[in-house]
């Protein structure tokens, strides 16, 4: 049994060469593709949001996604050469991974940044939810009518919505996210409010307006 698992681990990886290869050289290519002036940019996990002048990248697990740069999974190693990035950005997208998937995938992006290089994160803030569960007129609020939650009956069943929901593995406050963030390597870690940077590649980018949980990790 333990053999048959290693050869089919084995097969597994020997069918993912040829894919990572092509993914390899169609990135280098879009990078070479940029002007010499231009700062090289990734949105991670764009889903159906397209930013121009950014390389998107997305797997396109639900298939809806009619404009994208290159279709790969961020929990594999990015087909990107070191420290050749100048900014990475991504909205709502590590909270649909597991812890150890998060970590990984983040220690993946900050070796792609060049030292100095920049990623923001944006994400919905688990403080947020709490607070909502705690108000007494949380059926009126906003956002349960926007995310079409209408139909939730009790404050345990919101709950539960929001952790399991959309593909949920894991939500964050800022002190889970700065943990993480740590255990990856990272530093160099500052709180930003929606939409502001003081770098203008990063300004504007948020889609949603429940990203309330916004960092900037800058590689050193």
């Amino acid at each position: 049994m333990k053999f048959k698992k290693t050869a089919n681990k084995v097969i597994n990886i020997i069918k993912f060469i040829p894919y990572m290869l092509l993914a390899k050289k169609k990135a280098g290519n879009l990078i070479k593709n940029k002007a010499e002036n231009d700062f090289i940019k990734l949105h991670l996990g764009c889903g159906t949001i397209y930013l121009d002048g950014w390389i998107n990248i997305d797997n396109n697990s639900d298939n809806n996604i009619e404009k994208i740069d290159l279709f790969w999974d961020i929990t594999k190693k990015l087909p990107i050469f070191d420290n050749s990035v100048d900014f990475i950005y991504n909205e709502h997208l590590l909270e649909h991974l597991s812890p150890d998937e998060a970590v990984k995938s983040i220690r993946d992006f900050m070796r792609v940044l060049k030292p100095g290089g920049i990623m923001r994160i944006a994400m919905p803030d688990l403080q947020d939810t709490l607070k909502l569960y705690n108000n007494d007129n949380w059926k009126k609020d906003a956002g349960i009518k926007k995310c079409g939650l209408d139909f939730i009956k009790t404050k345990a069943e919101f709950l539960n919505v929001c952790f399991r929901w959309w593909g949920h593995k894991w939500l964050y406050d800022r002190e889970e996210l700065e943990r993480r963030l740590k255990e990856a390597g990272c530093v160099k870690i500052k709180k930003c409010e929606l939409r502001k940077s003081g770098h203008k590649e990063l300004c504007n980018l948020e889609t949603r307006e429940e990203s309330t949980l916004i960092v900037e990790v800058t590689k050193i």
